[in-house]
């Protein structure tokens, strides 16, 4: 768990964020890598593709060739759609097992295949929350591995994906607001606009991903891994709440889980590069990272600029009549953003 001092100094990324947004400038000015001498280098300008300087790097950290997934919406079922729930399902399932979306992830695991799994997804009991902070996402993931609530998942190649309700604002904060609590009794809820000017959901923040170091009843150690998505939309006042581009709500989420499952699959353990500080031994933690601290998400929303639409886009399912809304990922072999192809590149 990142903690307010670990963003005092440069750390490598783990959130998705809008260009050009505060929560961009927030945590894109502090990202690079322990040690690394180009740390207080200047960005090259939104926009510009190709850009071998961003081109990924393999520091010897985890990646995650097969992986499994499990979303778990929080709120209660008055907090969601029957039709959102099962679209964001359908689409995040059928993109991260698409053969041409996986033909250019399949690059930064050399003479291997990849696969994805599914777990059944679950809405999770409880109220919807007005704010989520990191603080609460971890407590509450604390909680449901020591109530044997994960089920049988291994959790060595499994991400839970904590996808938020319609009007819940999320940022990064390390302390829990005790928004996700298990007590029983609805908590007090502030409204959207009256969260403070930090990186939140309300200023570009769109989602990120972690991990937990936690212990089995059997005193084993374990890693869990998790992220948290926000509800992408544009508020009835006007706002606009994570990273809205698509016409309808439940495609900026599967975008953005499409986002922070790619990045969980090529840098697991980036929290434990974070955990280190400044200290250059935390880079072995780190998979596939820039030498500016960008996961393989994150390059192509600065590249997009003020275009989301660049790299945010609905492309036709493999074999299937629906198409499915993701986010362009950063492919080294054509030094930018880069969509489904028909073959996996050959090196």
């Amino acid at each position: 768990m990142p903690s307010k001092t670990a963003y005092s100094g440069f750390h490598p990324m783990k959130v998705q964020v809008k260009s050009g947004s505060y929560a961009d400038s927030y945590y894109r000015g502090r990202a690079a890598l322990p040690g690394d001498p180009f740390a207080k280098a200047k960005a090259i300008a939104p926009g510009v593709a190709p850009s071998p300087i961003h081109d990924l790097i393999f520091h010897g950290g985890k990646t995650v060739a097969d992986m499994q997934f499990q979303n778990l919406f929080v709120g209660d079922t008055q907090s969601w759609k029957q039709s959102d729930f099962d679209l964001i399902n359908r689409a995040i399932t059928t993109a991260m097992t698409d053969t041409r979306l996986n033909n250019v992830m399949v690059q930064y695991f050399p003479g291997k295949k990849i696969s994805c799994t599914a777990a059944a997804p679950q809405i999770l009991p409880g109220t919807k929350p007005g704010v989520v902070s990191e603080g609460d996402v971890v407590a509450l993931l604390t909680r449901l591995h020591r109530a044997g609530k994960l089920g049988g998942s291994d959790f060595d190649a499994t991400i839970f994906n904590f996808v938020l309700p319609s009007g819940t604002v999320l940022n990064t904060n390390a302390a829990a607001t005790g928004s996700l609590a298990d007590t029983g009794k609805r908590p007090q809820r502030r409204a959207a606009g009256s969260v403070s000017r930090q990186a939140s959901s309300l200023n570009g923040l769109g989602g990120y991903h972690g991990s937990v170091h936690l212990k089995t009843p059997q005193g084993k150690n374990v890693t869990v891994y998790y992220s948290v998505n926000a509800f992408s939309e544009i508020l009835p006042n006007g706002r606009e709440n994570g990273i809205s581009v698509f016409n309808r709500p439940w495609k900026n989420v599967v975008a953005t889980l499409y986002h922070e499952m790619c990045e969980y699959r090529t840098d697991a353990d980036v929290d434990d590069a974070i955990r280190a500080g400044n200290d250059p031994a935390g880079i072995g933690f780190l998979g596939w990272n820039s030498r500016r601290g960008e996961e393989v998400g994150d390059f192509p929303i600065t590249a997009a600029g003020n275009d989301l639409g660049r790299v945010f886009k609905e492309v036709k399912a493999t074999g299937k009549s629906f198409s499915l809304p993701i986010q362009f990922q950063y492919s080294n072999a054509v030094h930018g953003p880069e969509g489904p192809i028909k073959n996996p590149h050959s090196w």
